[in-house]
């Protein structure tokens, strides 16, 4: 049996967008959403992002060469998502180093900025320790570095 492909987004130059929709879970008492999901959806976004520039996390943490890690994070909540919203989250990346990459994302609603966050996230050991990037992996990212936009802005 065939179904349905899993939605990953897309690569519109160095940006990725990847979209949501809100459902009645995704909310609080009030009707908005809740603001722990937009966690979710930005993660989501990462994990899609990654996949689609050929990096496999799965099979670096099971060959046992470890995995990525939020190291930072900073969230800054600007418009309220209601049910039924479509939601797309994109996803720049903002900066590269040997062992990490900081990566801005944002949530709208059409053109409505509903939350932005600035995530640093680390390439990590099994022991938690910081290991630097697979070469392959680091110039998959180099590829997305975003220069033209004025990123040191965002949360």
């Amino acid at each position: 049996m065939t179904g349905p492909d899993i939605p990953s987004g897309c690569l519109d130059g160095k940006v990725h967008r990847f979209a949501v929709r809100v459902y009645y879970e995704d909310t609080d008492l009030s009707g908005v959403v809740y603001h722990a999901n937009y966690l979710r959806w930005f993660e989501r976004a990462r994990s899609d992002l990654l996949r689609l520039i050929g990096i496999d996390q799965r099979r670096a943490h099971e060959a046992g060469e470890g995995a990525f890690a939020v190291a930072d994070m900073a969230l800054r909540y600007a418009s309220p998502a209601r049910l039924d919203d479509g939601v797309v989250v994109e996803t720049r990346l903002a900066a590269l180093n040997g062992a990490s990459c900081t990566l801005l994302q944002q949530a709208f609603r059409q053109e409505i900025l509903l939350c932005a966050a600035r995530v640093r996230v680390a390439f990590v050991t099994p022991g938690g320790r910081p290991r630097r990037l697979p070469r392959a992996w680091h110039d998959a990212f180099a590829a997305l570095i975003d220069s033209a936009q004025d990123l040191e802005k965002a949360p």
